[in-house]
């Protein structure tokens, strides 16, 4: 007569709590940035170091709780991220208004990874598939700097830049990307929608920017390598133009070193946010669907 006299609240209290551990957690998208020298690239790997097992680490710990991250894309090894956006979820509901949190997270993390900021978002947002647009920067340095050297391309070479922008209108012109699409990736599709593409030069150092709304694996690093030879004059626009219309790998030129890449911003509808970004806690002042980063380095 016990067990069936308590079987209703340990049934209750068995489904509430299942419910709190599956069911009802809420979902966030976590901001930070991180200098990618000391990593195998953002995604998991058993025996290597990454971006997204050392912050589910720091989460889980911090959270007390099975913390597993989703990316808004995979960067190579080698390759920095001036803003990063993945999404987690967790049965605190408040994450966003602990002012204790980044203090925990980036005391907890390593020097070359930093948190920015915590938001809530929608139960469906999603990191990856929510993001409207993603923007990378590519930089070649023309001297030697011994400061510089995990950030840049060195190349003491003289470049076209007009050339180079003349490129860009090729590019952008283009939606099939499969000649600059690392060879034998999963890619469902090579189509992609660039909207900006241009080279611009301050004092020592040459900055490529490029927006799409997706990019395929290594192609940045393809489209940079090949473009410099555009640039030494060593490829004219017209055989560029011809490249990017074979959708053929091999007749790209090599890819550009990974220390030089930097993914600079990524763009997201407001409307799935439920608690709006707060600048004031945001060291580079960032809010979704703005340019993460004004000045160059």
């Amino acid at each position: 007569m016990r067990i069936i006299a308590n079987f209703p609240q340990i049934f209750f209290f068995r489904i509430d709590y299942i419910c709190r551990k599956n069911y009802l957690k809420t979902r966030y998208f976590i901001f930070f940035s991180y200098k990618g020298t000391s990593y195998h690239g953002w995604q998991y790997q058993p025996d290597s170091a990454s971006i997204q097992g050392t912050l589910d680490n720091a989460l889980s710990t911090i959270l007390k709780e099975s913390i597993s991250t989703t990316g808004a894309g995979r960067t190579d090894a080698g390759v920095h991220a001036l803003f990063f956006c993945a999404h987690f979820e967790s049965i605190s509901e408040n994450l966003d208004s602990d002012k204790k949190l980044l203090y925990s997270l980036n005391g907890f993390l390593p020097r070359d990874i930093s948190v920015s900021g915590i938001h809530r978002v929608l139960p469906d947002a999603h990191a990856r598939f929510s993001a409207i647009s993603r923007t990378y920067k590519y930089y070649i340095s023309g001297q030697k700097d011994p400061f510089m050297n995990d950030y840049s391309w060195y190349m003491p070479v003289r470049l076209d830049i007009e050339i180079m922008n003349r490129a860009c209108e090729i590019l952008i012109s283009n939606t099939d990307f499969t000649s600059f699409s690392r060879l034998h990736s999963d890619n469902k599709t090579s189509l992609c929608s660039v909207s900006e593409a241009i080279w611009e030069q301050t004092e020592s150092t040459l900055v490529f920017t490029i927006r799409a709304d997706r990019f395929l694996r290594n192609m940045v690093r393809a489209i940079v390598g090949t473009m410099i030879r555009t640039g030494s004059g060593k490829m004219s626009l017209r055989e560029f133009g011809e490249i990017t219309e074979a959708k053929d790998r091999g007749r790209a030129g090599q890819s550009a070193p990974a220390r030089g890449l930097f993914l600079a911003d990524i763009e997201y509808p407001s409307g799935i946010f439920i608690t709006n970004p707060d600048r004031s806690r945001s060291p580079t002042n960032v809010l979704p669907g703005q340019t993460a980063f004004q000045a160059l380095l």
